[in-house]
């Protein structure tokens, strides 16, 4: 199943404005519009089949152990994992931290079970490269309506004709228990199923594995997708067509990934919620690590020159 994306009429041909970010490097065939929407078989079966079976969990095994077993376990692998692990640590490397705890928190990261560490930096490279410049197809800037959204960026992917190359640093890619975690992530699941089945049978599973993916990949998307539509902005940058926007009230239940605008001002800090009133759990996390020795050279806003275009609006609190 293919959708064409309205922007493939524009020839594969670098314009002189294509940005290129420390991962994503162009060459001369680049073109960041050309491509086409594919739905990925494997993607869409892992999303509904734990959609489904989370269903099950609700109507078949409804019971007080199994909620708070989806609370623990997506607290956890969302606010230590996604946020702090994947996001601000492996990606943004907005903090340093012991190698073991490097991966053990992507570890937690993985178990969220939307991808391995490769892959999350990936998806998220190439979609901060697309938003980066002059113009934007709809799948990376979510552009699409609420459901059909939803489709692309869990069951699809945007396939460009002419990509990019993609370089991850290498202490991180040769790393070889990250490239394990790359290669087996969905099969992580397991380390969770068997504790759990062993506490709780068929049900506790559903809750702390089925159920916990479904509601963590849902509630993620539909985060990026208002992230990029429309909220509070405290920056703008100039020139760009995919803005950031926060969405305020939702620090605590996010752990700070709400902050979108702040975080597309200030891309390498650790801190999401910079204002007064924001709330920040996954900072909050980080500064507890650093008080006990477990991270150092924690940035800041202030950490790195501004970005090109950037310019202040209206502050908020939340």
């Amino acid at each position: 199943m293919a959708a064409a994306q309205p922007a493939a009429s524009h020839p594969p041909v670098l314009p002189p404005q294509l940005i290129q970010t420390e991962r994503v490097r162009h060459s001369p065939e680049t073109c960041a519009l050309q491509g086409c929407i594919r739905w990925v078989p494997v993607k869409s079966l892992w999303f509904l089949g734990h959609a489904l079976l989370g269903l099950v969990a609700l109507v078949i095994y409804p019971s007080w152990a199994g909620a708070l077993a989806f609370l623990v376990l997506s607290a956890v692998t969302l606010c230590a994992g996604h946020s702090v692990g994947m996001h601000r640590l492996l990606i943004h490397r907005s903090f340093e931290t012991p190698r073991w705890m490097l991966r053990l928190l992507v570890w937690l990261g993985s178990l969220v079970g939307m991808a391995g560490p490769f892959g999350m930096i990936r998806a998220h490279d190439l979609r901060d490269w697309h938003q980066r410049q002059a113009a934007c197809p709809p799948h990376p800037s979510h552009g699409a309506g609420f459901w059909r959204d939803a489709w692309w960026q869990l069951c699809c992917e945007f396939r460009l004709t002419h990509p990019p190359r993609f370089e991850i640093e290498p202490d991180i890619a040769q790393d070889r228990l990250l490239i394990w975690m790359e290669r087996t992530w969905m099969a992580q699941q397991l380390l969770l199923v068997l504790p759990l089945w062993w506490l709780g049978g068929v049900g506790l599973v559903l809750w702390g594995v089925s159920l916990r993916i479904t509601v963590s990949l849902f509630g993620h998307w539909m985060v990026g997708h208002f992230a990029h539509r429309r909220g509070h902005q405290g920056w703008r940058i100039a020139g760009l067509p995919v803005q950031g926007y926060n969405l305020p009230g939702l620090g605590l239940l996010t752990f700070g990934e709400n902050w979108h605008g702040n975080h597309h001002a200030f891309p390498h800090s650790a801190r999401l919620g910079v204002e007064a009133g924001q709330l920040d759990p996954g900072f909050w996390l980080i500064r507890a690590m650093q008080a006990v020795g477990l991270a150092w050279h924690v940035k800041g806003p202030e950490a790195e020159p501004a970005r090109e275009g950037l310019t202040r609006l209206a502050p908020q609190g939340g």
